[in-house]
């Protein structure tokens, strides 16, 4: 592997780590707090609420400027904001901390996918996305893990503090690895801000955000699913979060590779189709242990395989936009996450029970094969 997309990967590590921890700390989080598993679910909403606002404000502010220095302020801006996470004293101003930690996020992935792009080998552009992807798969089956073990047996502070460290080392490998790429703007702010004016492009944000939040609806909730429905040992949740994580490994390998060889949209119809089914199946085995540690492993790769094409299906959509796009495509992500968590924990409230977020998440992954199916008559059968 390159160095220089070694860095990005080391980026996507620890991003993904900060993103999908909590979902495994909702127990020790929620009783450090006094709130419930749903209420603390909303820390979840609040990071995708920050990666919804900065991914498209950071990279309209930041255009003008070399995408490597661009990389370094993101990453530094992430290590604040995660360095202070470790040490807030009540949930309110943990909601508040947690929105400005993910405002670099879809920013880092946009600016990342087109730095990733450019100095890839020809007809190889997907697959060192899918590297940098990469680090948000590892960080499932390595930190995530590690961030829950920490969490379980010491505190979930620590966990933060783990992150801010990984966010210090990604800054120095940016600073010495990454080339020092000019600034390419095909056109001015005006002017990109005119892709929000493409149907084309409202469908995809509408595919990204309603689809995959079929992914959060169950992820988000894994932990006290597996403890309180499925009766696992709260310390064997951080080996089965691994065992996605491994899933998620080579879900987007599979990903990378398909997206180089086959039109993207054609994967993401698959890939949606694919989820529900699993998210059913999760739903229906939920309470016997064989069944859902298979099924972790299972859902986890086939959610995986949508990362770099849909990346890489709004890159191509935003053409003159091309960064714009791709932090689109990751703010719209976030929506996914903020919203499945959010409908998700709705009927947990209700009292509905641990595995009715599974039934959110069918749900909207019906929804994104609905807007892929509109997508792909909007272009006239003509499959992008």
């Amino acid at each position: 592997m390159r160095k220089s997309l070694f860095a990005l990967a080391l980026g996507g590590l620890s991003i993904g780590t900060t993103e999908y921890v909590v979902m495994g700390l909702l127990p020790e989080m929620a009783r450090d707090f006094n709130q419930t598993i749903p209420q603390t679910g909303h820390l979840i909403s609040s990071y995708a609420l920050g990666v919804v606002i900065g991914a498209p404000l950071l990279v309209a502010i930041s255009s003008n400027y070399p995408p490597k220095k661009v990389l370094l302020f993101l990453m530094s801006i992430f290590v604040l904001f995660n360095g202070l996470s470790a040490l807030v004293p009540n949930h309110h101003l943990m909601f508040f901390v947690r929105l400005l930690s993910g405002l670099p996020h879809g920013a880092f992935f946009g600016v990342g996918s087109v730095v990733a792009s450019r100095i890839a080998s020809k007809g190889k552009e997907a697959q060192a996305i899918s590297v940098m992807f990469a680090g948000l798969t590892v960080a499932n089956l390595m930190m995530v893990p590690i961030g829950t073990y920490i969490g379980h047996h010491y505190s979930w502070r620590f966990t933060f503090g783990l992150i801010a460290i990984l966010g210090i080392i990604t800054v120095a490998s940016i600073a010495f690895w990454l080339p020092d790429l000019p600034v390419v703007r095909k056109g001015n702010l005006r002017n990109e801000l005119q892709f929000f004016g493409r149907t084309e492009a409202w469908l995809l944000i509408l595919i990204t955000s309603i689809g995959t939040g079929g992914l959060f609806a169950w992820i988000s909730y894994i932990a006290p699913l597996l403890i309180e429905v499925t009766r696992f040992d709260p310390s064997a949740v951080p080996y089965i979060l691994a065992l996605a994580g491994v899933g998620m490994l080579v879900g987007n390998a599979a990903g990378g590779k398909l997206a180089d060889k086959f039109p993207p949209i054609k994967a993401c119809i698959i890939s949606f189709t694919a989820i529900g089914i699993c998210l059913a199946i999760n739903y229906f085995v939920s309470s016997d242990k064989v069944f859902t540690t298979l099924m972790t492993f299972i859902t986890g790769a086939i959610t995986f395989t949508l990362a770099t094409p849909i990346q890489l299906l709004m890159i191509k959509t935003a053409a003159e936009a091309e960064m714009l796009g791709a932090s689109v495509s990751q703010a719209s992500f976030n929506i996914g996450n903020a919203l499945g968590a959010f409908l998700g924990g709705l009927p947990i409230a209700a009292g509905l029970g641990l595995t009715s977020p599974l039934l959110v998440g069918i749900l909207m992954t019906l929804c994104g094969v609905g807007f892929t199916v509109g997508l792909i008559r909007l272009q006239g059968r003509k499959v992008i």
